[in-house]
């Protein structure tokens, strides 16, 4: 089982977002039989097993093992990931392609930016899966608690000189045999599980 996995199929999303087969995913978080998993949501076992035909379709759980029972065959099954993401590729009237920013202050741009590289990280993570080869890439995730918007606005622009520079020393335009590799950086307010949708303070 992945950590996490990308959705890119919109028959496989739509599969997903199913609020019955969602609750399935999450319960085949752990190896469960129909049997076992019409106990647990209060589903006739035939029922559980439509759902669970069409997650399997789509990729979205895998046989773990069968078990003979009587004349009957248990099928044991489990989600192929912890958590999925679904990426803006299964919506495709609305791929994220943003542009330079007017303002990269703007909190709508960043969400295209975040879209993008979910849909950019998508495609290599499944392309390396069919190749069997792993993905060159890094991430960096830090929390920072500023004590006043000054030293936010302070803090953003020497982040933006730093990493100016660094572009500058290593982009290597004639480089033969280079690959570009996209530089994604944000910045925004930490949201506290279960909070509210209410505009965060500035």
């Amino acid at each position: 089982m992945h950590d996490i996995a990308v959705i890119e199929d919109p028959a496989a999303a739509e599969t997903a977002l199913d609020p019955i087969r969602a609750r399935l995913l999450a319960e085949l978080a752990e190896p469960a039989s129909a049997t076992m998993l019409a106990a647990r949501v209060g589903l006739p076992r035939q029922k559980i097993n439509y759902h669970l035909r069409a997650l399997e379709q789509h990729g979205l759980i895998a046989l773990v093992e069968e078990r003979r029972k009587g004349n009957v065959t248990e099928r044991v099954m489990q989600a192929t990931a912890a958590s999925y993401v679904i990426s803006p590729v299964a919506l495709a009237a609305g791929r994220p392609e943003p542009s330079p920013p007017p303002d990269r202050l703007s909190a709508r741009w960043l969400l295209a930016v975040a879209a993008r590289l979910v849909r950019d990280v998508g495609a290599l993570i499944t392309g390396a899966d069919r190749a069997e080869k792993p993905v060159a890439t890094f991430a960096l995730d830090a929390t920072v608690r500023f004590a006043s918007a000054r030293d936010r606005a302070a803090f953003a622009e020497e982040l933006t000189a730093a990493v100016t520079a660094l572009v500058a020393r290593y982009h290597d335009e004639q480089a033969p045999g280079g690959r570009e590799h996209r530089v994604v950086l944000a910045l925004h307010p930490s949201v506290s599980p279960g909070a509210g949708t209410d505009s965060p303070e500035s």
